[in-house]
């Protein structure tokens, strides 16, 4: 290690690089592994934990003035329906007769009676799929971005039962008629 290298100024740079992103983390990992590795990403790496590749993106960026732009969103495990298609719409197919739109209309949703463990089984009966089904649980979340919720579905919503008619309501049909009292002599 280089005389220069203290221990407080090893942790001041290693600092200053954990509060940087992309970019401009790239770049400061560079300056200094030219200034104290001698350009050698494998000594930054050894010297201040760095990832070698980052360093060496850096240098090779510092060098040609190229930016390399990140792949952010290719990050990540991709959702089971992007990766096997076909499971969405065997899902719809299975789903859909049991769907029923909600009755107030107050929600994009579909309800359904069907739940994901009985989805899960109807898919494994098709030989297609019968390698790629998921679990229960990855089943009910696929259930849940296809905007499809697991609730009693309603058939009619009953009505309220009205107060028994007396006098003293107004709107009721005893109010209506008037009071004949007959008195016995």
């Amino acid at each position: 290690m280089d005389s220069q290298l203290t221990e407080s100024v090893l942790v001041t740079i290693k600092s200053a690089a954990a509060k940087l992103t992309g970019i401009k983390r790239r770049e400061y990992m560079a300056e200094v592994a030219l200034q104290y590795c001698d350009g050698s990403p494998r000594k930054a790496e050894r010297w201040f934990g760095w990832g070698r590749d980052a360093v060496q993106t850096g240098l090779n960026e510092k060098r040609t003035g190229i930016r390399c732009v990140d792949n952010v969103k290719a990050r990540g495990r991709k959702r089971t329906e992007e990766r096997i298609p076909k499971i969405a719409e065997e899902i719809e197919r299975i789903v859909a007769p049991h769907a029923q739109a909600d009755p107030k209309f107050q929600t994009p949703f579909a309800y359904t009676r069907i739940t994901a463990e009985a989805v899960r089984k109807e898919l494994l009966k098709n030989d297609a799929l019968k390698d790629a089904v998921p679990c229960r649980q990855t089943v009910g979340e696929i259930l849940n971005r296809m905007d499809y919720r697991l609730r009693r579905v309603v058939k009619t919503v009953p009505q309220k039962r009205f107060p028994r008619p007396t006098r003293s309501l107004p709107t009721s049909t005893l109010a209506a008629k008037p009071l004949v009292r007959t008195t016995i002599a």
